[in-house]
């Protein structure tokens, strides 16, 4: 019911931004909760950012900031001063429940195939 797609990822040098971007489809009431993961090769997928659809346009913490524009059914993900520690496949996930109960991957039931994002040194 709900299909999520990724793009917006390459390769940036050390310093420099990117914006992805999950277009979504399917009914918001089952995607209330929206948010961002990455995985590093080797690593775990920890979480980025999560945004309430439903009581946000955007949220900032450090370097990233998400954001979801309502009219075109898409989520956005602002990455400033990036790091060669920023590398990885970034993933766009979404839930029926809000961002109160939907806190870890886990929790999530949607996932989009992912972009990959590589910083240089």
């Amino acid at each position: 019911q709900v299909q999520l797609v990724e793009s917006g990822g390459g390769s940036v040098q050390a310093g420099g931004s990117l914006r992805l971007t999950c277009a979504a489809s399917g009914s918001t009431y089952s995607r209330r909760c929206m948010g961002w993961f990455r995985q590093a090769p080797g690593k775990e997928r920890e979480g980025v950012a999560r945004i309430d659809i439903t009581r946000y346009v955007q949220s900032t913490t450090g370097r990233n900031t998400i954001s979801q524009d309502s009219a075109k059914n898409t989520l956005y993900l602002q990455i400033n001063s990036l790091k060669p520690e920023d590398t990885a496949v970034y993933y766009c996930a979404a839930d029926p429940s809000s961002c109160d109960y939907a806190r870890n991957g886990g929790d999530f039931r949607y996932w989009g195939q992912g972009t990959q994002v590589t910083v240089s040194s």
